[in-house]
């Protein structure tokens, strides 16, 4: 779902702009935002490498609606003052200054968060026409493969039912057992089972998954709904959901089990959101203590920044990591 581009050269600038025109074809982004995606990703990568000396990018589709999205996370010098970093003209290398500033106009909805001395995040999201920025924000998400594999055993996807006074979003996360092709396998079947019918009660949905997925290897899933300022959670495996709000964090943990290869019992858990809580959904790529370990100012970040400060401070290497931030 995501491509993860390190940038340690300047090799990267031209790689990350044909993989974003490539992303904003495949998902039907209509001329010339292709191009304007590749300029975006082109921006973001050239200033990690100017001025953060290296960094990552990921390039990814959205997972609600139409569109592409660029993040770029380092831990260089930061800024100071973004606003002014992000003003035609300004620059600290003796170019034209006009990289981000660019990109922000450029893209259809645009977030920044920097801290001098700790690094800065991006992230830069270009829709269809006639596309609500603001109907996106809510949902920020990452899917990176463990390094050195092409593929992420993990997958996710959201679904908004809107068909009701009290619109439920559900979301999935899967984590196929082990790393490349054959546990993409597994969470992909899961993916494809979901979009079946995600409006099932939460139980139906992942016995539904555990007969799908006999023939593969098998996966941790949980299944998250969020509806009326509650959260309903429903898992099996090493898949994790923490509630964020201003008075704290709440864990809700999986049944141990594996959806497909074993028998599983699944049981839903609810519980009250208050109002500007967060809920974050990751597989087992993520260290499991962020929340005690993670900044406030952090944890109040738009969701597309959280989730990318999640994966750049707490990421752990060797495993697939996923991560779906919803506000």
């Amino acid at each position: 779902m995501t491509t993860h581009l390190h940038v340690d050269h300047e090799s990267a600038v031209h790689v990350a702009a044909r993989t974003a025109r490539t992303v904003a074809q495949e998902v039907g982004l209509p001329s010339p935002l292709p191009d304007r995606a590749a300029v975006i990703a082109s921006e973001l990568t050239s200033n990690l490498h100017k001025h953060a000396g290296g960094g990552n990018v990921f390039i990814q589709p959205l997972l609600t609606g139409t569109g592409v999205e660029v993040v770029a996370t380092d831990s260089g010098p930061g800024m100071a003052d973004p606003d002014r970093c992000l003003t035609d003209g300004h620059t600290t290398t003796g170019t034209l200054g006009v990289g981000l500033g660019a990109v922000r106009r450029m893209a259809s909805d645009f977030s920044v968060h920097s801290t001098v001395h700790h690094g800065t995040l991006l992230a830069a999201r270009l829709l269809a026409p006639g596309s609500a920025a603001e109907a996106h924000r809510r949902i920020g998400y990452l899917c990176v493969p463990a390094d050195g594999q092409q593929v992420s055993g993990d997958n996710a996807a959201v679904h908004t039912d809107t068909s009701s006074a009290a619109a439920a979003t559900t979301v999935l996360v899967a984590d196929g057992l082990g790393h490349g092709p054959e546990a993409a396998e597994a969470s992909q079947a899961a993916v494809r089972i979901f979009q079946r019918d995600p409006t099932l009660p939460l139980p139906e949905l992942l016995t539904a998954m555990h007969h799908g997925l006999r023939l593969t290897r098998g996966a941790a899933i949980a299944v998250t709904r969020i509806v009326d300022r509650n959260a309903q959670f429903c898992g099996v495996g090493n898949v994790r959901c923490s509630v964020l709000s201003p008075d704290g964090h709440q864990a809700l943990l999986s049944k141990p089990g594996v959806v497909g290869a074993r028998s599983i019992t699944p049981q839903v858990r609810s519980v009250p959101l208050a109002e500007h809580s967060t809920v974050v959904v990751h597989t087992d790529g993520l260290q499991p203590h962020w929340p005690v370990h993670t900044a406030p100012i952090r944890l109040g970040l738009a969701s597309a920044l959280l989730a990318a400060g999640l994966v750049h401070d707490h990421r752990l290497a060797h495993d697939d990591a996923t991560v779906v931030v919803i506000r």
